[in-house]
């Protein structure tokens, strides 16, 4: 399975066999030094702020009460829904020197005041740690809820205040969980195009594109790829050394849930504060803004007629799409753990790579096996059948759903992967002395054991999969289009207004699975 998912990773990396030299030159003499730095530099900040973000949000909604606490619990991760291009050009929108704000504080205090600009990487990195901290909030909450109060009532009875033990025991016990967090969220800012082109922020993805659309040679733009995969195989192989020899088991019993410290006063208003800030700028902001441009476009006729066939075409595709992966997701991680051998991590992360490629680059891996599996089978199809056999997987949702799975198997495998890592060894063993094989063990005891981050890692893929846009058009059967093709081909316009309409729609139908999760996962022990 990693073999057949990893297609597209190796014609990427073929494309090195014969070097664009001329190009390699000419980037090296130019701007490629510039391009890794500022890649590097969004990767870092993406990683720090999603961390720190997502980390403190979810330390403070498992394990102290306070005033909206029941609502930000589950209202933290609707950021997740919003691609990031869209909340991108929402803040342009309104902070830009030309937008409403700035306009107003121009007429009120003066000609010369001016907000500091947000095409930098100060704002990219803003805009990409506001929708993609949710990654690391989502398991890190669950993280959180799995330790019960054992392992803190013991470092408490030790003399530990509150905030040592959280930084000596209950963040060690998360590190899996937090490390596969932030490492999804840097895969996502890796590939990303949208954003960094809205703001026009120059990366190595957005070399892609402009060598790729500019220059019309897709050999150099998938040499330039094969660089992102290198910087996605760093990222893998930095988190696995580092974790070292070190295991994070919790052998003994964990005890009930930790009750939540109520909080008072101003450390009450502070917590509650710090909830709405992020969630008023991550998600509240922008939608208002959406929501007042779709009221016009509206009011003016403008929505797409066919607002309904995009909606169904993208929910039917998410939900194939997140079944499929997780599936893929929960057998390599089960494999990984069966095995523990060399062979078997490395081809599991060398097939999850394809998350730090933009889209379309994917497509081209893609498209270039199947056409050449369509042209291999099409002789014999009209020998069996006796007439001409067309093209069947180019152009066909099997092409799409298989771009889903290699685009987005990251998400679901560190999400499957990081809980199965918290299940202790012994299980397995106390089945097998039972009699159950492996298969049956997975079915009675670990999956059980993984329904809060297999419906972390569903939920994940299936939004992803409702904002992806590239792959969806080089891919679509003929005729299919998507909410987010919508948005971007409005947007790509500068139709900012026309966009809000299905972005908004985006947004709500990523709403209901996401709620269900943490309702149901506030009941979940796994």
């Amino acid at each position: 399975m990693a073999g057949i998912v990893a297609i597209p990773n190796v014609v990427v990396l073929s494309s090195l066999a014969t070097p664009k030299v001329d190009l390699w030159l000419h980037l090296w003499r130019t701007q490629l030094v510039e391009l890794a730095l500022n890649t590097l530099a969004l990767l870092a900040g993406v990683g720090v702020g999603t961390l720190l973000v997502g980390t403190v949000l979810a330390w403070l909604v498992v394990n102290y009460r306070f005033p909206g606490r029941g609502i930000f619990e589950w209202a933290l991760i609707l950021p997740l829904a919003i691609p990031a291009y869209v909340i991108g050009f929402t803040f342009l929108g309104i902070f830009e020197f030309s937008g409403p704000l700035q306009t107003a504080l121009r007429r009120w205090l003066g000609a010369g005041v001016r907000l500091p600009e947000l095409r930098t990487w100060g704002g990219v990195t803003l805009m990409m740690t506001l929708v993609f901290y949710p990654y690391v909030y989502l398991l890190a909450r669950a993280a959180f809820r799995a330790q019960g109060s054992a392992a803190l009532e013991t470092a408490r009875s030790l003399g530990r205040s509150r905030l040592r033990a959280f930084l000596e025991v209950t963040l060690p016990l998360a590190r899996p969980s937090l490390a596969a967090g932030v490492t999804l969220a840097m895969m996502e800012a890796l590939g990303d195009f949208g954003t960094v082109a809205t703001f026009g922020y120059r990366t190595l993805t957005e070399s892609i594109y402009r060598v790729w659309y500019g220059m019309f040679d897709r050999v150099a733009a998938a040499q330039l790829a094969s660089v992102l995969l290198l910087f996605a195989a760093a990222l893998l192989a930095i988190e696995r050394r580092s974790r070292g020899r070190q295991r994070f088991i919790q052998r003994e019993r964990r005890g009930a849930e930790a009750a939540p410290v109520v909080l008072r006063g101003t450390r009450a208003a502070a917590a509650t504060v710090t909830c709405a800030a992020v969630l008023g700028l991550a998600f509240l902001l922008p939608v208002g803004q959406l929501v007042l441009w779709s009221a016009r476009t509206w009011v003016e006729g403008r929505v797409a007629r066919d607002l309904g066939a995009l909606l169904a075409n993208t929910l039917g595709l998410a939900a194939v799409a997140a079944i499929l992966t997780c599936f893929l997701a929960v057998v390599l991680a089960y494999a990984g753990r069966l095995h523990p051998s060399r062979a078997t991590r490395w081809s599991a992360r060398f097939a999850s790579l394809g998350y730090a490629l933009p889209g379309a680059v994917i497509a081209v891996g893609v498209l270039i096996p199947l056409s050449a599996l369509d042209h291999w089978m099409a002789p014999a199809l009209a020998r069996l059948t006796g007439r001409p056999a067309g093209l069947l997987l180019t152009g066909s949702a099997v092409g799409l759903l298989f771009a889903y799975a290699v685009r987005f198997l990251a998400v679901s495998l560190q999400s499957v992967d990081a809980s199965l890592t918290r299940i202790a060894p012994s299980l397995d063993d106390a089945a097998r002395s039972l009699g159950a094989r492996a298969g049956r063990t997975l079915r009675r005891v670990h999956l059980p054991l993984l329904r809060s981050g297999l419906a972390v890692a569903v939920v994940l893929v299936f939004v992803e999969t409702m904002k992806e846009m590239p792959a969806t058009l080089l891919l679509r059967p003929f005729g299919l289009n998507t909410l987010a093709m919508e948005v971007w081909e409005r947007t790509n316009q500068h139709f900012w207004q026309e966009a809000a309409v299905p972005a908004l729609a985006i947004v709500l139908a990523g709403l209901v699975p996401v709620i269900v999760v943490i309702r149901w996962s506030n009941t979940a022990r796994g």
